[in-house]
């Protein structure tokens, strides 16, 4: 039999290669299905995708429009705007008392850009890279497209679900590892790690010489305590950040990297060939940004408002058992009393009651059945509005 995993048998047409045989990103599948609703008539509250509600900060959008003026967007140099990457390094010093060289930091097309560029450069084709589960799907799918494998690190309500590093070691006891990569907050746990926890996790990937990768686009959306930056405790730990998370900038796809002094010229050559420069109106945008942050506090504090209505309606509603909620705008609730399908848990609750939220096996193949994700990134309103519709509807559906 033909396989048609990777589309229809169309006669004389040559088949997909198996690096495009990933696993869909489900949020996005769950995004097509509540639009389906919306063009019905329906009203759906959307907490399945982690994108904020409000715009990018005034000064972003003020000179976004005045470079359109001027007309001159144009390539920059691969590795980014010399003003935009030197005012990311200063954004290091003012947020995290952190001297940066400008040097280090290369622009990105957002953080899965810098994934790409990231994996190309630290890692051969079959090494292997350790992710935690719960986690991002896209490190795995990555990972996976690249060549590469992805070991899955099984986290634990006994650390808050965040690595240790006595739980690396002895994963790279049984399973030699490469790398790991690790973000904090977290996607989709809302775990933060402390300064403390990310120094030892740090010193025992160095010690056994696993590459150290630190995804922290959720970075200035912390609530339990402030974030730490891997870029304070090593120089040869790699960084990922993103201007679409504390920003609002999703759709301007611009993100950045510190990276290891010896990895920025194969980064540049890579950049170079697979996108020659991101966009330079994002990177005009993206540092004005900076100057926003004033805006960015207020949208940050109507997470934390719409963070206290979750924590505290869901559990009259039926949804009392999630995660820590230390940062991003993310609750990872467990289902399993209502059964363990939260593929079948968000379908009915997305069309039964019009509220949107994404099954646990995106993010977690091994138990994510057992789990949904839900985002708080939309409208207080909505947060309240969610939290009633569950309440109504889920003490009868199971």
């Amino acid at each position: 039999m033909p396989d048609t995993r990777s589309g229809p048998d169309v006669a004389g047409a040559r088949p997909a290669s198996r690096r495009g045989d990933v696993p869909p990103f489900m949020v996005m599948d769950v995004m097509a299905a509540a639009a389906r609703i919306e063009a019905s008539g329906g009203h759906v509250i959307h907490m399945e995708v982690g994108q904020p509600a409000a715009s990018a900060p005034a000064t972003a959008l003020s000179a976004a429009r005045a470079a359109l003026d001027q007309g001159q967007i144009d390539y920059t140099s691969a590795l980014g705007l010399p003003s935009l990457r030197a005012r990311i390094a200063r954004h290091y010093h003012d947020t995290y008392g952190c001297d940066v060289d400008p040097e280090r930091i290369v622009v990105t097309t957002g953080s899965s850009g810098a994934f790409i560029l990231a994996f190309l450069a630290m890692f051969e084709p079959g090494d292997r890279v350790g992710v935690t589960v719960p986690g991002y799907p896209p490190y795995r799918h990555i990972l996976t497209a690249l060549g590469c494998e992805p070991v899955l690190i099984e986290t634990h309500h006994q650390t808050r679900h965040a690595l240790t590093g006595n739980m690396l070691l002895a994963a790279h006891g049984k399973t030699p590892l490469k790398g790991v990569l690790v973000a904090s907050p977290a996607n989709p746990t809302g775990t933060m790690m402390t300064r403390e926890a990310l120094t030892d996790l740090i010193a025992a990937a160095a010690g056994a010489g696993i590459a150290f990768i630190s995804d922290e686009i959720y970075h200035g959306l912390d609530y339990a305590f402030p974030a730490v930056t891997a870029a304070e405790l090593s120089p040869q730990a790699l960084v990922i950040n993103s201007f679409s998370k504390y920003f609002c900038m999703t759709g301007w796809r611009v993100g950045w990297m510190v990276a290891p002094e010896q990895l920025v010229r194969p980064i540049e050559r890579l950049q170079q060939n697979l996108a020659i420069s991101v966009p330079k109106l994002s990177q005009i945008a993206a540092e004005a940004a900076f100057d926003g942050r004033a805006e960015m506090d207020a949208v940050k504090r109507s997470y934390e408002d719409n963070r206290r209505i979750l924590i505290e309606g869901l559990p009259g509603a039926g949804l009392d058992r999630f995660l820590p909620a230390d940062g991003a705008f993310y609750l990872y609730a467990d289902i399993s009393q209502f059964g363990a399908d939260s593929v079948a848990f968000t379908r009915r609750m997305l069309e039964e009651a019009h509220v949107a939220a994404t099954p646990g096996v995106d993010f977690d193949p091994v138990h994510g059945r057992s789990f949904i994700r839900l985002s708080y990134a939309r409208s207080t309103d909505d947060m309240r509005t969610a939290v009633a519709r569950i309440a109504r509807w889920l003490p009868g559906a199971f």
